[in-house]
Parts: C-alpha cells; structure tokens; sequence
C-alpha cells in the first residue's frame, strides 16, 4: 500500500504534549512499518485549524491522490475538526478508490468493518444534514403561518428592519404610491423607470431604475400588507403602503 502521512497542529494544540508534528509522524511511520506500507507522502499542516480545509498541506494531499492509496492519520480530529467536512472527505475518498485509517480510532477503510462503519457514520452526517434543512423549512413555513417572514434578504424598498420587525420608510414609501399610482394611469414599467431617473429619484443603494426593479416592486404583495412564500400568498404583520384594491388594479390582481 502506498499511504499519504498526514500530520497537523494548531497553535492552541502546540504545548500539549504527545501533539508535535514529529511525534505525530514518528508514530505514523512506526504503523506503516507494522503493516508492511510504504509511505508515499509526507504532508504537514504547522499552526493550521482542523476545522476547515483551507490548509496547505492538506490541499496538496487531496489534489495528488494518483499518488497514494491510503490516508493515515494519528487521531480523526487531526484531519477534520468538522464532521461535515470530514464526510465530504471520505465522499471524495470513497469515489477515488481510497481508503483511510485512524490509528488511535482504530478506523481503517482497508478492512470490511472499517468500512461498514465507515458507511454509518456517511448515513449519520446525511440524516443530520436532512435534518437541519428540515428544521430551517419549518420555521420558515411557522413564521409564514404567522406572517412574521420570511421577508427575503435585505430591505425591501419601502421599509426598513428593525426590532424584528418592518416598518415603513416614509420617503421610499412615497416613492411605491408614486409607482402604483402612475401604473394605474397606464405607463408602462420602462415609462416609469425612465421618469424616476429623469427626476432623479434614487432607487435601492443609490442605483438607478429599470423596467425589472419597478415589476419586482408591482407584483410584491408586501406592499398591500401581505407575504409570499412557498406559492403562498398571506396576511403579514406589517404595515401596508398600498390599498389592496389600489394594488390589484395596478398590476392586473398579480399579487392574490
């Protein structure tokens, strides 16, 4: 077997005894000689953090996996700190025909239980990653139901965050009636933005207007004091600058 020897400390782990990168590679070298391997590679990460992949070393090892066929390290915790990041790795591993081995885990792909269990700790991260994506997804439909969000990223025109809340932004708001109302006097997006620009009328972050910022504006239904989500449309909390008769007739009824 040709094996890639993987060493790493991090600046918090440099005083504690039994963690130096030659000890760590001294007890590598040592299991290779047990099992008859060859070490291929010798990679070291110096004052890196386990909890990314932002590691030279590291890099280097993955990107020159024709050249190895194992991945041995002294503890898991020195090749990933994170669990998501370390089933990522052993993703790519398994695809690449690799195997691993953790000597003080006795964790090792080459034989059949290191990758039966291997194969449950891949289903474990899978579970916990659906089970986070669950859980975001029900609170996003709760704050819906409760129409309280979600309101999107940054501020729409108009409003203003704050206090877990919107509120409206009188002079933005001045500027949405102005848009409906010339809407509801046949103008059509590319008029509107085009006489926003000619008065000089600012629209979100300093930019200008265009045919697309005023449509997002017409068939927003916060407007009228409701939110979408999920092809939902409900009821929000918030304060409504447009009258619901007067956003319907602007924009043909699009924000039912």
């Amino acid at each position: 077997m040709r094996v890639a020897l993987y060493v790493r400390v991090s600046t918090e782990d440099q005083a504690k005894e039994g963690f130096s990168l030659d000890a760590q590679m001294k007890k590598l070298e040592a299991y290779c000689r047990s099992r008859d391997w060859t070490p291929v590679g010798r990679y070291v990460d110096d004052g890196y953090s386990g909890r990314n992949t932002e590691r030279p070393a590291y890099k280097e090892m993955m990107a020159s996996m024709n050249d190895w066929d194992v991945l041995l390290v002294l503890k898991m915790d020195r090749i990933h700190r994170n669990s998501v990041n370390f089933a990522a790795m052993m993703d790519n591993l398994k695809k690449s025909g690799k195997e691993f081995n953790s000597i003080q885990e006795k964790f090792d792909t080459t034989t059949a239980m290191g990758r039966f269990v291997m194969d449950i700790m891949q289903r474990i991260a899978q579970l916990e990653s659906e089970q986070i994506g669950e859980r975001v997804k029900m609170g996003m439909k709760r704050k819906a139901e409760l129409g309280t969000g979600p309101l999107g990223s940054g501020h729409p025109y108009g409003y203003v965050y704050g206090d877990r809340a919107l509120h409206i932004e009188p002079d933005e708001a001045r500027i949405v009636r102005m848009i409906y109302r010339m809407r509801s006097e046949g103008l059509s997006t590319e008029e509107i933005a085009k006489r926003l620009n000619e008065d000089e009328i600012p629209a979100k972050k300093g930019g200008t207007w265009n045919r697309q910022s005023i449509h997002k504006i017409l068939r927003n239904p916060l407007y009228i004091g409701k939110i979408r989500w999920d092809g939902t449309v409900r009821d929000g909390v918030h304060e409504a600058i447009i009258d619901k008769e007067e956003g319907e007739t602007a924009d043909g009824g699009s924000h039912a």
